[in-house]
């Protein structure tokens, strides 16, 4: 999650919004930002990857066999 809040903290200040300004213009709810910045790790999937597909990303579920691969 440390990962994942450093990234969206940084890209978020790339393009110089606030949290604020970035959970409208995601479509989100400002504690959503705050709780990815913050490095929680009870998030909403679905919200998460609102925000990253700001940025041209988003996560999705491995399988373990293929991390081993």
């Amino acid at each position: 999650m440390k990962y994942l809040a450093t990234f969206v903290k940084q890209r978020r200040k790339e393009v110089h919004l606030t949290q604020e300004e970035f959970a409208e213009r995601a479509g989100v709810a400002l504690t959503v930002i705050r709780k990815i910045e913050q490095g929680k790790s009870n998030l909403n999937m679905d919200k998460v990857n609102i925000v990253l597909r700001m940025f041209g990303h988003e996560l999705a579920p491995v399988n373990s066999k293929e991390l081993a691969e």
